[in-house]
């Protein structure tokens, strides 16, 4: 159905009753205010999803919705940041549902629940084009743990949390289910990718170990060596990569086995959303300790080097991709 509801009617009805922190008005207001504690920082991220480039015009509003937060929420845990609230701008289509809209709001209701965030204002406004969403997320980081893209040096340990490659074999099997039988799927490892691919889980948990142990972080939205080269570059060091030691799933491993070119794919192509970080020789143990106390898988996946030279290795031969990360442009 087309809209019925002006643009105020739309916020009253499907985003006020998310706007539950004290700051946030009622979304009543021009601006929110965010609590600042002594001795935190407030760090801020923003990320866009674009239908078509970011998700399927088909898929879930509420998986949607949710993917929308989670990419923001994943580049604050990479800073060491727990998250406290959120801005959403909509740019709608002329035509819009309201049934779409009414499971989009529920997806972040969700999400909120779980991450313990609230929506704190944003805008909506009408696009000539598909639908855009906009969320700026903001979170509190202890003072002096904000770990930077640069402050890695070389000898330190590079890991990796959770496993590597399932959203962009994920998005490869929505795009061709034939996959599945090439790769030899079970159906729980198919829907394990294609869950991966439509609901990304920031490492929240360990936003404040990552604070605490790491040098240098980010979080792997391009693919995994790409960001290795990005952050290498930022630190003025060089790496080299063990590709037997990135943790995959068994569904990305039973493809690699099958299909090897399917190994690039997830080395490459982005969507992880979990972090990638530096850490001293000296705090892996207990980084990994502490990690594994949160429930969240951690692995040493190569080393920092002299230089500037990024290399991969497989079973002591160099690994060569025609590209490393994803690029919009």
């Amino acid at each position: 159905m087309s809209g019925r509801l002006d643009e105020f009617g739309l916020i009253a009805r499907y985003f006020r009753p998310l706007a539950t922190a004290p700051g946030a008005a009622g979304l009543t207001d021009d601006a929110a205010t965010i609590p600042h504690a002594f001795g935190k920082e407030l760090v801020v991220t923003t990320d866009a999803v674009v239908a078509g480039v970011h998700f399927f015009p088909d898929d879930p509003a509420d998986a949607v919705a949710r993917k929308a937060l989670r990419v923001n929420l994943s580049d604050l845990a990479a800073k060491g940041a727990r998250p406290t609230g959120y801005l959403v701008t909509l740019a709608l289509p002329d035509v819009w549902d309201e049934d779409w809209l009414e499971a989009f709001s529920e997806g972040l209701a969700i999400d909120q629940e779980e991450f313990g965030v609230s929506l704190l204002g944003g805008d909506t406004v009408r696009s000539p084009g598909g639908l855009v969403i906009s969320i700026t997320a903001f979170g509190h980081a202890a003072e002096g743990h904000v770990p930077r893209r640069d402050g890695a040096a070389p000898g330190q340990r590079l890991y990796v949390t959770g496993t590597i490659g399932d959203a962009a074999l994920g998005l490869m099997l929505r795009q061709d289910e034939r996959l599945g039988r090439l790769w030899d799927l079970s159906r729980a490892e198919k829907e394990a990718l294609l869950d991966r691919y439509l609901l990304p889980e920031p490492r929240v948990a360990l936003a404040s170990v990552v604070g605490a142990y790491g040098t240098a972080s980010m979080d792997v939205s391009d693919g995994l060596i790409g960001d290795v080269r990005k952050l290498a570059e930022a630190s003025r060091v060089g790496a080299v990569i063990d590709a037997v030691r990135v943790p995959l799933s068994s569904g990305v491993a039973r493809a690699a086995r099958l299909d090897p070119p399917a190994l690039g794919s997830a080395l490459t192509g982005g969507d992880d959303y979990e972090i990638l970080l530096a850490i001293d020789p000296e705090d892996a143990e207990a980084f990994e300790a502490e990690a594994i106390s949160l429930g969240v898988r951690v692995a040493d996946i190569g080393v920092l080097t002299e230089g500037s030279a990024v290399r991969v290795e497989r079973h002591g031969r160099e690994m060569i991709f025609q590209r490393g990360s994803w690029n919009h442009f």
